[in-house]
């Protein structure tokens, strides 16, 4: 039995490896609630002075992270990239924020001497057991005498209007709102990246997050929080609910017509590693999202100081760009200094947000019956003190006097 099964495993690998094997770019998509793993087939080489097709996923040429790299056997490449743990390689999660619905998507690259193509990949969860709790208690409430849930007939119609009992429809036009899909990335000087992204640090630069064509016309955008890692032990908050936490590094989101963001910063990276990776949540709204009051008197693209209501926010986007600097010549060593000045002043910011944030929940989770604490000044404590004082010494006196009025009394 097991040399049965051995073989029968033997020959859906050889079959698998064939198909995909004889068609460019061919590739099959496995989706478990943790992993996606991509089967694609590579085009042989053009000739035999050629080198083998390079491939790799978008934006991670040269990345140095073994699970983000293919595993190759001949003509057949297999990534496995994480979902519980979606930004390890860059794979963007969808949230429709109405259905509970999560869509994961990553772009493949294959890339030999004399073409490009571009592979694009995709899983897909099913809905949250409490949005099918939820449509189940809706549907569930309203009845009609015939048994058919979910309608409901009129009590008061216009004078002399008749409602048949039973509609012919004859026509129907159903339209649904595109799925949005987001891009990142940077420019520098007006001219848009198209190579890998490595830069020296202290280097101006733009960041942009614009929707899809096709979804730009529906929805705004509005950068709720931006992190920035280097992937390993360092992680800080560039952007929190909409507002820079430093803006010598990052600048707050602005946007024209709403459905494209762009900020300005500068290049930086962390002691320990030469790549960065900043981690985006988006909010997407429809028409356009709102923006928040920062306390630099600037309008920040994200979210409001009070959550955006249910019915604007659509679509939550959690999506990553890794970016490469390098201290290389040419350097200026004053701005790198600087920056890393900056940087550990911008740890410290987030040290205060973190305790701000956590008195917040704090006082949030306060039972409403419970008394508000006071906070008394040390200049008024001092003043109460020296009146408590001066009130002691006024009835130690009148006791004495009592007590003397009562002794003459006695005598």
């Amino acid at each position: 039995m097991p040399l049965s099964m051995q073989m029968w495993r033997s020959l859906w690998l050889a079959a698998l490896f064939c198909g995909l094997a004889h068609a460019k770019g061919s590739h099959k998509v496995h989706c478990s609630e943790d992993q996606m793993r991509v089967d694609i087939g590579l085009p042989d080489a053009d000739s035999k002075n050629q080198s083998a097709p390079q491939i790799y996923l978008e934006g991670l040429k040269g990345y140095p992270d073994e699970r983000c790299q293919p595993q190759i056997d001949g003509s057949l490449a297999v990534f496995r990239l994480s979902l519980s743990d979606f930004y390890e390689c860059g794979v963007t999660r969808m949230v429709n924020q109405l259905t509970g619905k999560k869509v994961y998507y990553h772009k493949i690259i294959i890339e030999s001497a004399s073409s490009k193509e571009i592979v694009s990949v995709k899983c897909i969860t099913s809905v949250s057991p409490a949005f099918n709790a939820m449509m189940n208690a809706t549907t569930g409430s309203s009845s009609t005498s015939s048994g058919i849930r979910g309608l409901v007939k009129r009590d008061v119609l216009p004078a002399g209007f008749q409602e048949p009992e039973d509609l012919e429809i004859t026509t129907s036009l159903t339209k649904r709102a595109p799925e949005p899909r987001l891009q990142i990335g940077v420019s520098q000087d007006g001219q848009k990246f198209t190579r890998d992204l490595t830069v020296k640090s202290g280097t101006p630069l733009t960041m942009e997050i614009n929707l899809d064509e096709d979804s730009a016309p529906v929805y705004g955008v509005g950068v709720n929080y931006l992190d920035v890692t280097d992937t390993h032990t360092s992680s800080e908050t560039l952007i929190f609910k909409g507002c820079t936490v430093d803006p010598y590094l990052f600048e707050n989101f602005n946007t024209i017509g709403g459905d494209v963001l762009s900020a300005k910063f500068k290049a930086f990276k962390f002691p320990d590693s030469s790549y960065v990776q900043f981690r985006a949540t988006v909010n997407v709204c429809l028409d356009k999202c709102l923006g928040t009051q920062c306390s630099n008197n600037q309008v920040g693209f994200g979210r409001r100081k009070r959550e955006i209501s249910a019915a604007n926010k659509v679509y939550e986007i959690s999506l990553a760009m890794f970016l490469q600097v390098q201290d290389i010549e040419g350097v200026n060593k004053n701005e790198v200094l600087q920056l890393e000045e900056k940087l550990r002043e911008l740890k410290l910011n987030n040290q205060r947000l973190a305790r701000n944030s956590r008195g917040n929940i704090a006082l949030e989770l306060t039972p409403a019956s419970a008394q508000p604490a006071f906070v008394v000044d040390e200049r008024e404590l001092g003043h109460l003190s020296s009146g408590s004082g001066s009130a002691s010494i006024g009835l130690s006196l009148a006791l004495w006097t009592l007590l003397g009025a009562l002794s003459w009394r006695l005598m």
